[in-house]
């Protein structure tokens, strides 16, 4: 890839460009892009004599590779396979990392290798939850709960759907986000990736690679469980999605991590994480298509709101809900909600 072109420069990309000539010591070098990202983060492919590598491109003051930095390094030590941080020019925002392949997860999952690509990424997981200790990453708090369900009504409702929200809607919602904020906050705390889904997980070895990982936060111990089973781009039967969390959760207790000793209890704290993620991911994929001009991540919308109406029919008190969406959405109530 070249770093500009006559038809339109690319200023980050010819900054990085003669970065990377300096970080390689004047060595030939060809970049191509490796993948896309939600964020304003770009990731290419350095290809060299030496090998392969990847180049993080991370704007400022869009972007802050710091975060980056400090929890590659958190997984590192415990235990677990993430890109080694090469170079660094924090200032500007460049990254050279090592390569961790190009396979994901979500491309190479299947039928006959779920079970085994699950079973990695659960020790993973358990690795990182281990590795916990309060007080070094940020918390996922009441209000960083909130402003990520926020989204949900702001960009979802108004800006997609074009609608505005009755005092009786607003209700509503502000009951269910209270609900599901109290149950994240009552579960014990440790280490969130925030992101750990199919998709941010390489088929590598050792397996699994880990990225994506740079809003790390200390917080609700289902949540990192409910982005790998529930995923925005990929759905598996209930049953298997059961069969891996408890699975989860019987390595979970063996390792000594604080999970519920009560499985269904457990599994109802996951579920409700899981809706907390689900409203979020629906604003965050609306104002990735209207403000950033990305508009397939909004194809997926369909799922989580399937998950959503999936879980909200399971407990009573998350129905209204249900209704709401009925509402929005102008369909007639469905069979079986529970009051």
């Amino acid at each position: 890839m070249k770093p500009s072109s006559a038809e339109g420069r690319d200023a980050r990309l010819e900054a990085l460009h003669a970065w990377l000539t300096g970080v390689l010591a004047g060595a030939d070098f060809a970049l191509a892009p490796a993948s896309a990202d939600a964020s304003f983060r770009r990731y290419f492919r350095v290809t060299s004599a030496a090998g392969t590598f990847i180049a993080m491109d991370a704007p400022p003051p869009q972007e802050d590779c710091r975060p980056f930095v400090k929890v590659a390094k958190l997984m590192h030590d415990g235990g677990l396979h993430v890109p080694a941080v090469l170079a660094a020019d924090i200032e500007r925002g460049f990254l050279l990392l090592s390569d961790l392949g190009d396979t994901t997860y979500l491309q190479a999952l299947n039928e006959g290798n779920a079970a085994a690509l699950f079973g990695d990424a659960i020790t993973a997981l358990i690795a990182w939850q281990r590795a916990s200790r309060p007080g070094v990453l940020p918390p996922y708090d009441r209000a960083l709960l909130q402003r990520e369900m926020d989204l949900f009504p702001e960009w979802y409702v108004v800006r997609h759907l074009g609608l505005l929200l009755s005092d009786a809607q607003r209700t509503t919602l502000a009951g269910i986000t209270t609900l599901l904020a109290d149950s994240a906050l009552a579960q014990p705390a440790v280490y969130v990736h925030r992101d750990f889904m199919p998709r941010n997980l390489m088929l590598s070895e050792p397996n699994p690679g880990v990225l994506d990982f740079q809003d790390a936060v200390y917080g609700p111990i289902t949540y990192d469980v409910a982005s790998l089973f529930r995923d925005a781009f990929i759905s598996w039967p209930e049953e298997r999605v059961i069969d891996w969390c408890a699975r989860y959760w019987e390595q979970a207790k063996r390792a000594q991590l604080p999970v519920d000793a009560d499985f269904s209890e457990f599994y109802r704290a996951l579920e409700w994480m899981g809706l907390q993620r689900h409203l979020k991911v629906l604003g965050i994929f609306a104002r990735i298509r209207y403000r950033d001009g990305k508009p397939a991540y909004l194809e997926d919308a369909p799922r989580f709101l399937q998950y959503v109406r999936t879980v909200c029919a399971r407990y009573a008190a998350l129905a209204p809900l249900a209704r709401l969406l009925d509402e929005l959405e102008q369909r007639r109530p469905q069979v079986g909600y529970t009051f």
